[in-house]
């Protein structure tokens, strides 16, 4: 702050500048005795410049002792704030360290209290915990012991049942022993199975496909086809129960051999029972191309399944179709969507005649239109000719209204009759 120019400085400087450049001036004009005058009073410019300088240069170095001194006082009292600033924040901070001290000392008192209290409350909780836990153990075991009894009774009941199941079963399998027995249960089965999937009438029980022959297929459904005799497909059901049950017997007791001589039985049996229905129930026209095996059970047709190459060589040689009671409904479904479909294009056919008959009559009510079109223009023209001879009239009328006024008082009658047989004449 002392090295920087105060004002008088400044001046001061100017001034000098101000001196120099008059000198210069002068110099160049001043020659002879002029120029001594000049010279004269340049060098009390120049004493007055000098003096001028020595105030300002006074005056600078009093500025600079007053800065020096303001300098002096802000310094001590900028030292001044900070140390009564550090005594504040001394103050301050003892003051929080005492108060964390205190919420220290609290802290701990209310954590103390809450262990104290949450260990209370957990001796409360495993208390009626304890005491819950052995009344429903309690009541858990005495539920679970009263289940295993009725368990125990049920499954006594259950060993019951199974004994009578299993001479059920060996009556069942004394009546399947009988060839004519088995045939007739599948049959029933099949039957079941038709009358569930297909419409009335769609099939025929024990039909004879050729005449003359005593050969008769257990069912044939008649195809939705459009003709005056439809095809029929024909569907034999077929229980190889001996077989069947030689292989079972086989797989139970792990016999490989034996398992594999049944599985030969198995198939030699399918491939006869295929031939017998293709030479008697395959008959076109009267039947379609293909006939229809069905196997009662699903497991003996899950066997015959694993057979490999059988069924395709049945469908192609014999031109049989092997099905269990799985696959016969979505083939019956089929069929029964095919009547649909027929039934749908009969419908067509009436909606199709409907709707011809229809534009006949539109076309006769457009002639009736047309008919009732003229008769309503030649109405059209009486009635504009009415209304002509209407105005006619009126304007007569009017005409009428004058000549009432030039007729006297006592010729009201004539003039009445004279009206009137105008309005005749008009009419």
């Amino acid at each position: 702050m002392s090295d920087a120019l105060g004002p008088g400085s400044i001046l001061a400087i100017v001034a000098l500048g101000a001196v120099v450049v008059l000198a210069v001036l002068l110099l160049r004009r001043g020659t002879g005795a002029g120029a001594a005058g000049e010279g004269d009073l340049l060098a009390r410019l120049y004493v007055m410049l000098e003096r001028e300088t020595a105030a300002r240069t006074a005056d600078s170095e009093a500025q600079r002792a007053r800065l020096a001194e303001i300098e002096r006082v802000l310094a001590a009292r900028l030292d001044q704030s900070r140390a009564e600033t550090a005594d504040r924040l001394a103050t301050i901070a003892q003051s929080i360290t005492r108060d964390l001290g205190d919420a220290r000392v609290r802290q701990g008192e209310a954590l103390r209290e809450m262990a104290e209290a949450s260990a209370r409350q957990l001796e409360t909780i495993r208390t009626a915990v304890n005491e819950r836990l052995h009344e429903a153990v309690e009541r858990q075991m005495q539920t679970s012991f009263q289940r295993v009894l009725e368990q125990f009774a049920a499954m006594q009941k259950a060993m019951g049942e199974v004994t009578a199941m299993t001479a059920q079963i060996g009556d069942l399998k004394r009546l399947f022993s009988n060839v004519k027995t088995r045939g007739g249960w599948g049959e029933a089965q099949l039957r079941a199975i038709l009358d569930d999937v297909l419409p009335a009438g769609a099939y025929q029980a024990n039909c004879r496909l050729r005449e003359g022959s005593a050969e008769v297929v257990e069912f044939a459904v008649r195809m939705p086809v459009r003709a005056t005799t439809p095809p029929v497909l024909a569907i034999d059901s077929k229980f190889p129960t001996e077989a069947y049950e030689r292989l079972l017997d086989a797989v139970n007791r792990v016999d490989a051999e034996a398992e594999r001589a049944a599985r030969r039985a198995l198939e030699t049996t399918l491939r006869i029972e295929a031939r017998k229905i293709a030479s008697k129930y395959i008959v076109p026209p009267v039947t379609v191309e293909f006939a229809v095996l069905y196997l009662p059970t699903d497991g003996l047709y899950a066997e015959v399944a694993r057979l490999p190459g059988l069924l395709d060589e049945i469908g192609r040689t014999c031109r049989v179709i092997v099905m269990g009671p799985g696959l016969l409904p979505a083939m019956l479904r089929t069929i029964h969507l095919g009547y649909v479909t027929l039934a749908l294009e009969e419908r067509t056919d009436g909606i199709a005649r409907l709707l011809g008959a229809t534009r006949q009559e539109m076309l006769k009510m457009d002639g009736v239109l047309e008919r009732l079109a003229r008769n309503a223009s030649a109405m059209s023209s009486s009635i504009d000719e009415a209304r002509r001879r209407t105005r006619v009239v009126a304007r007569q009328l009017r005409g009428l209204d004058g000549v009432e006024s030039l007729v006297p008082e006592g010729a009201g009658d004539d003039a009445a009759a004279w009206t009137g047989e105008t309005e005749f004449n008009g009419a």
